[in-house]
């Protein structure tokens, strides 16, 4: 194992949060480093198109933009390494982190803001994730991508709460919504089941699962089964919309950083990006399982990136 690095600022995790964090603090003089984690850029470049992100007119595509925020944190000589957390020691004085799978580098910070993000559940289907992956109509997005098919049927996937506003969102813009429930009965609050069953256009199927996403290169149906009767049947569709939760990547800080029940870090003093522990700070959908947007996760990393700045001041560590 190596001799441990010391770093002012470690930044885990790329994204919005993480090189807006990387921004501010190389600004600061805090000489961050940035591990990009195991997907480089975040949820981001999976999406095609990105039109509601300040400062892009004429929109752009999700990989570019995150490109174009790794090099503006570059310009400011962030120190830019492909690599993941894998352990890390919060329990004293220093905070020790270790990156690689076999613990090849060890770094030892006086700050460490944590911008790991969070990852959409997806159904696992192989039509699903082809279409995902090659911007064919797939997503787990409907404030990022509803846009794209107003005047449009679509489908979605999900029962709770977050599937419901999903699905009332896409019904201001697209002509139908189908919505699909593998039980009987949502699991979302009955304010939000009302505010689904009054909206004309959104279509409920109640005990059917997703077979299949049909299309080469673009969504144009979803084949369904009734999970009760068996029956299969083809929606006409051009947009296929998974809501069936996020998973915040946050495992490798258990035991360490405070947690909610989803596995969420919570924040110590609301209105900022403090956790539990002195020194170690939180940015983006690590912590934001509310708004979960480009725009609001870049917001947080500039939080995070002034938060540890302050914190260094006040240990005359600057």
């Amino acid at each position: 194992m190596s001799t441990p690095q010391h770093h002012r600022c470690l930044i885990v995790g790329s994204g919005p949060a993480g090189y807006t964090a990387a921004i501010y603090a190389a600004r600061a003089d805090m000489k961050p480093v940035l591990y990009q984690g195991q997907q480089p850029g975040g949820q981001l470049t999976e999406t095609t198109e990105v039109d509601n992100f300040p400062g892009y007119p004429a929109g752009i595509n999700g990989p570019q933009m995150m490109k174009d925020l790794e090099d503006q944190a570059k310009r400011f000589d962030t120190d830019v390494r492909y690599g993941w957390v894998t352990k890390v020691d919060f329990s004293g004085p220093v905070h020790k982190v270790w990156v690689g799978e076999n613990l090849e580098t060890e770094i030892h910070a006086d700050t460490v803001i944590i911008s790991t993000g969070a990852s959409a559940k997806w159904l696992g289907l192989e039509s699903e994730l082809r279409l995902r992956d090659i911007g064919g109509g797939v997503s787990a997005c409907a404030v990022c991508d509803g846009f794209f098919y107003r005047n449009q049927e679509v489908v979605i996937v999900g029962a709770g709460d977050s599937a419901c506003e999903e699905a009332s969102y896409l019904a201001k813009l697209c002509t139908k919504v189908t919505m699909l429930v593998r039980r009987d009965v949502m699991r979302a609050s009955k304010a939000m089941q009302h505010r689904v069953n009054g909206l004309e256009n959104i279509e409920v199927l109640y005990n059917t699962e997703t077979v299949e996403v049909l299309g080469e290169e673009a969504v144009d149906g979803v084949k369904v089964k009734n999970n009760v009767s068996g029956e299969e049947h083809v929606i006409p569709a051009t947009g296929f919309f998974v809501a069936i939760g996020h998973k915040p990547n946050t495992d490798v800080f258990q035991g360490f950083i405070n947690l909610d029940e989803q596995g969420y870090i919570v924040n110590a003093e609301p209105g900022t990006s403090k956790t539990n522990v002195e020194g170690v700070f939180v940015s983006g959908d690590a912590a934001d399982k509310v708004y979960r947007q480009a725009v609001t996760a870049a917001g947080t990393g500039c939080m995070a990136a002034l938060d540890a700045e302050r914190y260094l001041a006040e240990k005359g560590l600057h």
